[in-house]
């Protein structure tokens, strides 16, 4: 008894998506190894397209981003505008028996600052 029911481009035994029919009389599951008449496939056509965004739109994305300000935010103070909120990031700059490099910047000056752990 299947536990999956629907589209046949999946498993209806567990819910995988079938690998295309081949030479075989048999489509089998790579997952669960279930197998299903090529039978069941006579007649479907299967299409598949590719859409390329527009360049114009992903330089537009490039130059939004501002990788100084991407990463988690932490309530650390800013120690020259004194404000609270700055974004790190952590990068292994020494050996690896040593502790990480962890570098801050401002979200509201911008300053940046790096601390060894």
């Amino acid at each position: 008894m299947s536990c999956f029911s629907g589209d046949s481009n999946f498993c209806p035994e567990c819910g995988t998506v079938l690998p295309m029919p081949g030479k075989l009389d048999t489509v089998t599951c790579q997952l669960c190894s279930f197998r299903i008449s090529i039978r069941l496939f006579a007649g479907q056509e299967i299409k598949s397209t590719v859409v390329f965004n527009p360049i114009e739109q992903s330089l537009m994305l490039e130059e939004e981003e501002d990788s100084e300000l991407k990463g988690p935010v932490t309530d650390r103070r800013c120690s020259r505008c004194n404000k609270e909120g700055m974004v790190y990031h952590t990068r292994q700059m020494r050996s690896a028996d040593e502790g990480q490099t962890v570098f801050f910047t401002c979200i509201h000056c911008r300053y940046q600052e790096k601390e060894d752990s």
